[in-house]
This record gives structure tokens, C-alpha cells and sequence, in this order.
């Protein structure tokens, strides 16, 4: 595996309350997000003509770190290369996402997939399908909100999907995610997600909620 020099500082002040803010699911060195990109920024002009297996290698290594500043870090650095990835290579960054899962890291995940589905429109349905009704309910997160960025371009068919999958769901994340995902379509298409919520009286009270706040 490849060896990099890279060490994050830490402020032990911050780190019992960020811990905390996470549930105590996570060590933390205490970086506020400002800090931490700051001190990120060497590994990413580090990497710039790293080849694709180096970059796995280095996000592998840095997501094994026990302080989630350094999943976070393996995070930015994936996301920094999204323009030399192929569908195969997605679907290895996929698998972190079911590994120290917490909507913090699913959720810094989510727009690698999405930018590469807007890079490469004609790779919506593969991606989508590596996270679409899977049992893991954090790529199922993922499957949901995977088009927030895509406006006009929201297909519209596997939102729906996606959302139907889960209705029944008694899980906190899936029903923000539906309400997520269904809010920021309205802001495209208002008619559409007030059909959508008309059409399917299943959906709880949060996911109506969050998703007709702009209606």
C-alpha cells in the first residue's frame, strides 16, 4: 500500500464537545472545519498526479485512522479526483460508506456520486443501482438524495423508486433524507413533489414536513 507523510494537528479543547456533537461514536483531534481543510490542503496539491490505485490506496489508508478528521480528509481527497474515475472505481469508494457510517460521512460522500452522474449523465442508472434498495440503510441514504444536485435533470423515476422503497421505513435518516431529497426537487419542480406527496399518503410526517417546506 502506498505511504504518505501525513499528519493532522489536533485541539484538545475541541475535542470532547465534537465528540460529543457525534454521539461519542468518534474520536476527534479537535479540527474545526476551517483548520482541517487548511491543513489538508498540502495532501491535495500532493496529489494532483497521483494515478487512480494511488488514490484508493491513500483514502484506504487515511480511512483507517481512528480520528474522523481523517475520514473526513480521505473524503475531500476522493472527491478532489472525480474526473478520473470509471464506474469500476466508484463502486470500490462505495463500500466506505457502510464503514464508520454516521450521516456526517455518508452525506461528504453522496456528491462524489452525484457530481459523476452530472459528469456522466448516461451513468445514472449504474450508479444509482449500487446504492438503490440495498440493505444497508446508509447506501440506501445515498440512493435517495443522489440527485440534489441535478435539477431539470432529476430522473424523476428512480427518485420516486428510491422513496417508495423506504416508505414504511421507521428510521430517522431514510425519512429526512425523502424529505431532503423531495424539498430541494421542489425548488425545480414544485407541481411534481406536491404530486408526489398527494399521491402517496404512506409518507411520515417528517418526510412531509421537510419535503413541502418550499411549497
Amino acid at each position: 500500500m502506498m505511504q504518505i507523510e501525513f499528519t493532522l494537528g489536533s485541539n484538545p479543547a475541541n475535542q470532547a464537545p465534537m465528540a460529543k456533537y457525534m454521539l461519542n461514536k468518534f474520536p476527534f483531534l479537535g479540527l474545526k472545519t476551517p483548520e482541517r481543510k487548511a491543513q489538508t490542503k498540502p495532501l491535495l496539491a500532493a496529489s494532483r498526479n497521483w494515478s487512480v490505485e494511488e488514490i484508493l490506496a491513500v483514502v484506504t489508508e487515511l480511512y483507517a485512522r481512528p480520528e474522523r478528521e481523517y475520514q473526513y480528509a480521505a473524503i475531500d481527497l476522493a472527491r478532489r479526483h472525480v474526473r478520473q474515475y470509471d464506474l469500476g472505481t466508484l463502486r470500490k469508494l462505495s463500500a466506505f460508506i457502510t464503514q464508520k457510517s454516521w450521516w456526517d460521512s455518508v452525506d461528504a460522500w453522496r456528491p462524489l456520486f452525484g457530481d459523476y452522474v452530472l459528469q456522466h449523465p448516461d451513468a445514472l442508472q449504474p450508479v444509482f443501482a449500487m446504492f438503490a434498495e440495498h440493505e444497508n440503510m446508509w447506501m440506501r441514504r445515498v440512493a435517495i438524495t443522489l440527485q440534489l444536485g441535478s435539477k431539470a435533470q432529476t430522473n424523476t423515476e428512480l427518485l420516486a423508486r428510491a422513496i417508495e422503497y423506504d416508505l414504511a421505513t421507521d428510521e430517522f435518516f431514510i425519512q429526512k433524507a425523502i424529505g431532503w431529497a423531495l424539498r430541494q426537487y421542489s425548488k425545480t419542480d414544485a407541481m411534481w413533489v406536491r404530486d408526489f406527496l398527494v399521491s402517496q399518503p404512506q409518507l411520515s410526517h417528517l418526510a412531509v414536513r421537510e419535503g413541502s417546506k418550499y411549497l
